[in-house]
């Protein structure tokens, strides 16, 4: 599906395969994206004040004296204000191997979700349970600016910057560190978060990097592949705007239309300037950690070749191509409707091969 075909269905259904830059059209800060409009979906509520369990079941603690599983409200705060998570702890005494998730692109909430689109499969959720029954503790959260860190983001779009992501992951693994229950901390950085993750390694100690469904090129590249399905007269201009935001030039000249504004508009364009500075193949290559790459095989929004081309970058990296999986990490194929089912059914479990090679990477550590 080209970038405008997925920008003219209607919403619910363009989710489905939009791209990590088609979600520059959703923007956390740009109206009707969803930020604010509700606190986040399932175990991303607000409600629950600071280490206070919530309503999940505990599990039978591995042996007598060691603490149930717990899941509760976590924060930490960055430059604007504060962030909020889940921290998932197993039951047992400790100390757990943990995680962070780092989310993927878009308005999206600690579980995996944008409420707004109707996109709802729960994937960071059920990821954080199925870690936790294998003894791993988690930490997921809600983006700057959406559910209930809508204080941690810029004021203005325009003051938006890609590394900002980073920087706030980079936060939660120190939190962890900080914490004395954890032994290990892992960064699993989900498509977008793939590359946030990469980030994070070169800022922050970590002790082995998890890259899911992370695309393996510059978003220019990526950027100039959707939008190759356009009329000539369109797909020249917009390689041109490219061409000078790779360049670091800001673009005024801006065709007025829903495509355009979507990708181009004037406020956004510092944050695509901001990305386009990071080649995901060459970041990798810089991380020193222990490296996973999992990829599914009917993933709509990022390819095999994608994962290949980051193995290529880092030869000892182990990497997991998961056949029939889809982007939000549940089983599906390639149709229209095992897809819509894939991003909108909570109650589909999460793929049991992402588990399987988390954990293996982590014992490894």
């Amino acid at each position: 599906m080209s970038l405008r075909s997925v920008l003219v269905v209607p919403a619910r259904r363009a989710a489905l395969a939009v791209s990590c830059a088609a979600a520059l059209a959703s923007s956390p800060l740009c109206a009707g994206c969803g930020a604010g409009e509700r606190a986040s979906s399932a175990g991303g509520s607000d409600a629950l004040p600071d280490d206070v369990p919530d309503t999940e079941t505990p599990t039978t603690p591995d042996a007598p004296g060691c603490p149930a599983a717990v899941s509760a409200r976590i924060t930490v705060d960055n430059a604007r204000g504060t962030l909020v998570g889940t921290l998932v702890v197993p039951a047992g005494c400790g100390p757990f191997p943990a995680v962070v998730i780092i989310p993927g692109s878009g308005p999206t909430d600690r579980d995996g979700n944008q409420v707004a689109a109707g996109v709802e499969p729960d994937t960071y959720r059920l990821l954080a349970e199925g870690l936790r029954d294998r003894g791993i503790a988690s930490i997921r959260y809600d983006k700057a600016g959406i559910g209930a860190s809508v204080s941690a983001a810029p004021e203005t779009e325009q003051e938006l910057l890609f590394e900002m992501g980073a920087d706030d992951a980079g936060l939660w693994v120190k939190k962890l560190r900080e914490d004395g229950r954890f032994a290990t901390i892992t960064v699993v950085g989900h498509s977008e978060g793939s590359l946030l993750g990469m980030l994070v390694a070169r800022e922050t100690e970590i002790d082995g990097f998890v890259s899911i469904a992370g695309a393996g090129r510059p978003i220019g590249d990526v950027l100039r592949e959707q939008l190759e399905g356009l009329p000539d007269q369109d797909r020249e201009r917009a390689d041109a705007i490219l061409g000078q935001l790779e360049a670091g030039e800001l673009v005024a000249d801006i065709p007025q239309n829903q495509l355009f504004m979507s990708l181009f508009r004037p406020s956004v364009q510092p944050f695509v300037i901001s990305w386009m500075k990071h080649d995901p193949a060459v970041e990798l290559a810089a991380v020193t950690a222990p490296i996973l790459l999992l990829q599914g095989t009917t993933d709509l929004q990022t390819k095999v070749e994608d994962a290949e081309r980051l193995a290529g970058a880092r030869p000892d990296a182990t990497l997991v191509i998961v056949e029939g999986m889809s982007h939000t990490l549940k089983e599906a194929t390639l149709s229209n409707a095992s897809q819509a089912e894939a991003y909108t059914d909570p109650t589909l479990p999460v793929v049991p091969r992402v588990f399987e090679a988390i954990e293996a990477l982590i014992r490894e550590e």
